[in-house]
């Protein structure tokens, strides 16, 4: 059986992204994938935190999923981070729930990939921005994986977003494979 994935999707207005939209479509058929549309299910952000817990507790690999907006995710995802991974479930004393599991950071940007260098518009990578996931997945005992990354949302070309796309389903795919023989 492959390993199973838990995908939380994250775009406060989902109508207006073509990535992230096809990112989710493309794997939401995928066996052992769940894609949860954090907006769609909590759109008063009352995080149903047991309800969470347990989806989170059975995925062997989280998927963040977003759009970089203000070099962060949106606020849902945050709320949900604060809300789901309680100190003694996720962490802390008795924190154990999540040990061993694999995080995955999947974003896109509007800016093209050359404004997120060091020396560009940005003056720090995606990698960079991400580090308070990459902190979270590490207090929690999981190991983050290198980042997903779509660049350049805004003047992407649908076959550019479809090839995307596709890719990040064969991503998925690869890490579940690679999950289900202990290898990532």
């Amino acid at each position: 059986m492959s390993a199973s994935v838990l995908v939380l999707y994250a775009h406060p207005r989902p109508e207006t992204s073509r990535v992230n939209q096809a990112m989710a479509e493309a794997v939401r058929d995928l066996g052992n994938v769940e894609v949860r549309d954090l907006y769609a299910l909590y759109p008063d952000f009352d995080v149903d935190v047991a309800a969470e817990q347990k989806v989170l507790a059975a995925a062997d690999l989280l998927v963040f999923h977003h759009p970089l907006q203000w070099y962060a995710g949106p606020p849902l995802l945050k709320e949900w981070i604060d809300r789901v991974l309680e100190r003694g479930w996720a962490y802390g004393d008795g924190g154990t729930a999540l040990r061993g599991k694999r995080v995955l950071s999947a974003v896109s940007t509007g800016g093209k990939e050359a404004a997120y260098q060091h020396d560009g518009f940005h003056h720090y990578t995606v990698p960079d921005f991400l580090r308070p996931y990459e902190r979270t997945a590490t207090l929690c005992g999981m190991k983050f994986l290198e980042p997903f990354v779509f660049h350049g949302s805004y003047t992407a070309s649908e076959s550019e977003i479809h090839a995307h796309a596709e890719s990040y389903r064969t991503h998925l795919a690869a890490l579940q494979e690679r999950l289900s023989k202990g290898e990532a």
